[in-house]
């Protein structure tokens, strides 16, 4: 059995049985093993455990003829997705307050188990990216009809994956149980189809304006995407994105030129805190380097990990606040390259730090920025 991302396609159905494989899937993936015995909630998994489910949901996909119709490299990637979808039930699982047992968070937490399997699994960066924002939004049809901000949603779906995908899955997900409310959950995937289909975003992004509009609409609570925003921005600050170990410094030696960089590295370093220490000082003193740069209007670098969402948007605001025109770099490298790289620099990155940050890392994408750009 192959052990990159090209064992996807190895074990996905194919005609004429379109038969999932399911000893070799068990057989293959140990994260795939982890959701035995995993409970669930009886009134809307009525099957039993999580592997059984994943079983089932795999079943009805294939079953699925729109997903049969498929070109072979979007049915691979829709399987995958639906292996993965619920991968991080064993570590959300637990009972509420009167022994009802939840899940709480197994969209977002599976999003980063996803990408990290799949990183380990050397899968290209955008097959990677439009299958862990699957898992991440896979339960929006069921209920996105009752959220007040559904388009922003759906919006946001159509920008880092395909909200066709994203019902397909859905339908596999609550087909591939014993649920009481399946006929309502399925009358409710339908309209959010619907929705999608009467915006335009159910297999394409939505037609911003401008990068500009696209980066505001974002970022501003209940606008129109409609609306052209004036691009008010007067100077551009490129904040890098990557794990310890993908080339950061080499990248800024190689691009910067002469803009100045705001290098968290080069702050601890100064400040003689290590990376496993405490930052808050680090961070402040980074914060006011870009203050300084923003109030001239200059261009300049953000050299830092900021792997998170959370993490980026922290930086990210404070360039908006100050009309800066926001680029995204976001760079990677293969594990054995991060490791190897980490390894070689002056003051390597403890290995424990690197495991903590690759576990919060959530690949940027068009809707924290004005542009994305790949290294």
């Amino acid at each position: 059995m192959r052990s990159d991302w090209t064992v996807f396609a190895a074990l996905c159905p194919a005609a004429p049985s379109w038969s999932v494989p399911w000893s070799r899937i068990v057989a293959e993936f140990d994260w795939i093993r982890r959701l035995e015995g995993v409970p669930q909630d009886p009134v809307h998994h009525g099957e039993g455990d999580v592997l059984t489910h994943t079983f089932m949901a795999a079943t009805a996909l294939a079953a699925q003829p729109e997903w049969r119709a498929l070109p072979e490299d979007e049915r691979v990637r829709l399987f995958a997705a639906v292996l993965l979808h619920d991968v991080a039930k064993p570590d959300c699982t637990a009972s509420d307050d009167v022994g009802r047992i939840t899940a709480h968070g197994h969209s977002r937490r599976g999003d980063l188990a996803a990408r990290r399997i799949l990183w380990e699994l050397g899968a290209p960066r955008d097959w990677r990216e439009h299958v862990a924002a699957l898992v991440r939004h896979h339960q929006v049809p069921f209920w996105a009809l009752e959220r007040p901000d559904l388009e922003q949603i759906v919006l946001r779906a159509g920008l880092v994956t395909r909200n066709r995908d994203l019902a397909m899955l859905a339908v596999a997900d609550i087909t591939g149980r014993i649920c009481a409310d399946l006929d309502l959950v399925l009358e409710n995937i339908a309209l959010f189809r619907d929705y999608c289909a009467d915006l335009g975003v159910l297999d394409t992004p939505w037609p911003f304006a401008s990068d500009h509009a696209r980066f505001m609409y974002f970022r501003t609570p209940g606008r129109d995407p409609r609306y052209a925003a004036y691009d008010d921005t007067r100077c551009t600050m490129t904040v890098l994105s990557g794990l310890p170990g993908v080339g950061k410094d080499t990248w800024v030696s190689a691009h910067a030129g002469d803009r100045p960089v705001v290098s968290l590295d080069a702050i601890r370093a100064r400040l003689g805190v290590s990376p496993s220490g405490g930052q808050r000082a680090v961070a402040a003193a980074a914060y006011e380097e870009a203050r300084v740069h923003l109030r001239a209007r200059r261009d300049f670098v953000w050299n830092a990990t900021n792997v998170s969402r959370q993490h980026r948007d922290l930086c990210i605001g404070l360039g908006a606040a100050y009309h800066a025109r926001i680029e995204i770099v976001a760079l990677e490298a293969t594990r054995d390259v991060v490791h190897r790289q980490n390894a070689g620099r002056a003051a390597p990155v403890p290995a424990a730090v690197i495991d903590r940050l690759t576990g919060k890392w959530e690949a940027p994408d068009l809707t924290e920025a004005h542009s994305v750009l790949t290294a």
